[in-house]
């Protein structure tokens, strides 16, 4: 199949796409309910296929949709990845598990964060971590970022930006946005005052679906972050140095970016990589944020902003809701036809090096 194929009009196509296809593969199939319904009416669901493999200690992860509507390029990918390996009629070297639309709110919805305005990849907090606090300067920023009224349909966004960034440059106003916050709720980037659905989600399930497993790769696929059609290979932790040793032989030298690299984009608060290996420290988990860069960060900044206006200060029916909606959709999942080649490939590519790598390749 032609590689833009693998790419569904909504969630509730993408859901029954990934779920025909685990069928024919023979994949092991469980559906988790969470609250809601999609725009139709649809139920939302956590989607698991789970494929045994003949190293049974060893596991391949791959997850998509944390960021809701970045869903339309992770399960695109597993689409693909379901297709190619019932063609190749041969068992998979590894167990390994698909978990489909980790928030599918934000997927049916063509949002970024849940039905509780929660951004997902900001509420793993670890024990020790409150869900409080904000960065020093989003208070200051909020009326900007959070205006509570209707988008305008053409308002000079790219402008203020550019203001605030010659007022605090751009380092710092990038953490201070993006970074993570838990006081005000319906802001951008808020990270909730509970475990979402989705961490309560992947904290029931994750030790059952790793079965005795002791080495554990993740793959967790995003876009929105980084050059047009770039892939980077980011990690919210610090890994072993075996790991790091890993990480090159298997993708390549400065194929990845740790999480003590001096040149990260931002710190965010409660991501997940850094929760799952804390929370599975018996085992040798590596997590890999697999992120392909699409538009600039302004633009993306003025797309997430416009949406969350529309979702807190519109009708659903309202056509400003589908305008921004649709626009974000874009942001985060380009229409371009060279993009998504590029992207399926690139993804297959990836998931073919860490097989290889798993089986000591």
């Amino acid at each position: 199949m032609n590689a833009l194929a693998y790419f569904s009009p909504d969630y509730a196509t993408a859901r029954q796409r990934f779920l025909q296809a685990a069928t024919q593969l023979g994949g092991q199939l469980a559906a988790h309910p969470v609250a809601g319904t999609g725009p139709t009416g649809e139920p939302l669901t956590i989607d698991i296929c789970q494929l045994p493999g003949e190293n049974t200690e060893r596991l391949l992860l791959i997850s998509s949709g944390l960021h809701g509507v970045e869903g339309f390029v992770g399960s695109a990918v597993q689409l693909a990845l379901l297709e190619r390996w019932a063609s190749e009629r041969r068992p998979l070297p590894v167990c390994c598990v698909l978990l489909h639309g980790l928030n599918p709110f934000g997927f049916a919805w063509r949002r970024r964060f849940d039905g509780e305005n929660i951004d997902p990849n900001r509420n793993f907090m670890l024990p020790t971590e409150p869900f409080a606090g904000s960065p020093e300067k989003y208070p200051q920023l909020d009326g900007w970022l959070n205006p509570q009224r209707p988008p305008a349909r053409w308002e000079s966004f790219t402008l203020q930006a550019l203001t605030a960034i010659a007022r605090y440059g751009k380092p710092a106003l990038r953490q201070a946005v993006a970074a993570g916050q838990y006081d005000f709720p319906k802001g951008l980037f808020f990270g909730g005052q509970a475990p979402c659905q989705s961490n309560r989600f992947l904290a029931e399930q994750t030790e059952r679906l790793l079965g005795d497993c002791r080495e554990v790769v993740h793959l967790d696929f995003h876009t929105g972050l980084g050059a047009w059609g770039a892939c980077q290979l980011l990690l919210d932790y610090v890994p072993t140095d075996d790991q790091r040793l890993r990480l090159t032989k298997w993708f390549g030298s400065g194929s990845f970016q740790a999480g003590d690299a001096h040149d990260a984009a931002y710190r965010a608060r409660g991501s997940l990589g850094r929760w799952c290996v804390a929370r599975h420290a018996a085992r040798d988990y590596l997590y890999v944020c697999v992120e392909f860069g699409t538009y600039g960060p302004i633009r993306v900044l003025g797309g997430l902003r416009a949406e969350n206006q529309v979702h807190h200060w519109c009708q659903p029916s309202d056509a400003a809701c589908a305008f921004w909606k649709a626009r974000l959709t874009e942001l985060f999942c380009p229409r371009s036809p060279a993009w998504r080649q590029r992207v399926i490939q690139h993804s297959l590519d990836l998931v073919d090096r860490a097989l290889r790598g798993l089986c000591g390749g």
